[in-house]
């Protein structure tokens, strides 16, 4: 790594695109990378700098590069929540089956922070696997419920996924489905939705 693509990192990590700008045209590389391998691309999308990722894309920034920890840009939008940063990258053709250190695509740390709009969004928007299993044995609807509050957010994310065609009945790895979570934490809104959706898949409503 040189000056140019040190100052190229920080610019992009501060969204200072006049910067980034600067160093791209001076020859500092798109795909530079600092001592954990995040490229500047990974560090406006980290932070959510939607002006500095445009410029990088279009200098040619890979939306699947990947840093010691697995995280790409494409992944830290589900971390973030960043509806305009997931559409800025979306046009970069990102790998919707790209996975993090625990295994999971980007709905599922969406799911499980309760970005209502970004679960809603890349829903609607790809074709990402809503039933994706991760390491943990967990799906997007199991992680939501598990790792949750259970108030209004988590409540709509339930809610979303099974609209999209999330299998409640899909249990972990000790056997235990989304409902027996709900109603063991005691999260009556969402106990509420997994059961009528039940009956729903049975006919009965």
């Amino acid at each position: 790594m040189n000056a140019l693509d040190d100052t190229l990192l920080a610019a992009a990590a501060h969204g200072d695109t006049v910067a980034v700008r600067a160093a791209l045209a001076a020859g500092a590389r798109v795909g530079a990378r600092d001592r954990r391998r995040r490229t500047p691309l990974l560090h406006a999308a980290r932070h959510d700098h939607v002006d500095t990722a445009r410029i990088l894309l279009a200098a040619g920034a890979d939306p699947n590069a990947q840093d010691d920890r697995c995280d790409s840009p494409w992944l830290v939008t589900g971390v973030t929540g960043g509806v305009a940063m997931m559409r800025t990258l979306l046009p970069a053709g990102p790998d919707l089956r790209l996975t993090d250190r625990y295994g999971g695509t980007a709905l599922i740390p969406a799911a499980e922070r309760g970005h209502v709009a970004y679960v809603r969004a890349v829903l609607a928007e790809t074709a990402i696997d809503v039933d994706h299993v991760n390491r943990l044995g967990w799906t997007a609807l199991l992680e939501a419920v598990i790792l949750g509050t259970g108030g209004r957010a988590h409540q709509d994310v339930v809610a979303l996924l099974l609209a999209a065609g999330a299998d409640p009945e899909l249990p972990d790895p000790h056997g235990d489905t989304a409902l027996d979570h709900a109603v063991r934490h005691g999260l009556t809104g969402i106990a509420t939705l997994l059961r009528r959706q039940h009956l729903c898949r049975a006919g009965q409503f």
